[in-house]
Parts: structure tokens; sequence; C-alpha cells
């Protein structure tokens, strides 16, 4: 019982993070000048995957591929963003900081996502 209300917890936690992303969107077509339009592009992706996670909250365990794929994705996400930390040197810092995030992150969903059902087998 604990370990799914954690679940739930890491689900709307992430799921509202990512949600968040409205705002940098919001922002950029307010004023398209002032980001590279690619900023924006990918935060529409995690504002996707956010409402999905919120959704998946209600019953995770039937939601188990998507829980693993977010998991998964922010790990390359962070992957990338740590190789790119050392192939662009005047914005390491920032890589590395967002890389330890979606590391993070990514970690968190898949240590918590829901076992595979058991197979039910008729006698």
């Amino acid at each position: 019982m604990k370990r799914e209300v954690m679940r739930r917890v890491v689900l709307v936690v992430f799921g509202l993070l990512f949600v968040a992303a409205i705002y940098p969107i919001v922002t950029y077509l307010r004023q398209p000048g002032d980001q590279p339009p690619g900023d924006a592009m990918m935060m529409s992706l995690y504002l996707t995957l956010g409402v999905f996670l919120l959704l998946a909250a209600r019953n995770p365990a039937a939601h188990r591929s998507l829980i693993l794929y977010a998991g998964w994705a922010n790990l390359a996400h962070g992957a990338v963003m740590l190789a790119m930390a050392f192939r662009i040197p005047k914005d390491r810092h920032d890589f590395l900081v967002a890389s330890a995030v979606a590391i993070a992150i990514g970690i968190c969903l898949i240590a918590t996502t829901p076992g595979k059902p058991a197979l039910d087998r008729a006698s």
C-alpha cells in the first residue's frame, strides 16, 4: 500500500512538473525571437507526457509501459545532454545540471514502475 501511494505521488509530481512546460511554450509563442524554437517544441513533448503521467496516476499498473517509456526517455535525454556538456563548453554547467535532473527523474520513474502482472493460468 505504501509503495502504491509513493508511485502515485511520483507520477503526480513529475506529471505536474512536465505540465508546467506550458509556460515556456506560451512565452515563446508570445515572443518568438527570445529563445530557440527547438526549446518550445521539446517542451510540447514534455507537456503531453505530463498530461499522460497525471492520467496514469489513477491506475499505474494499467499504464506500466507509459511509465517505463517516460523513465527511459528521461535517461536517454539526460545521457545526450551529458554528452553535449562535454561538446559545448560554454553551456557545460547548464547541460550538467539539466542532465542530472533528467537522469534522476528517469531513475525515479523506472524504480516506481509497477511490476509485471502475474499470468493467470487455467488448469
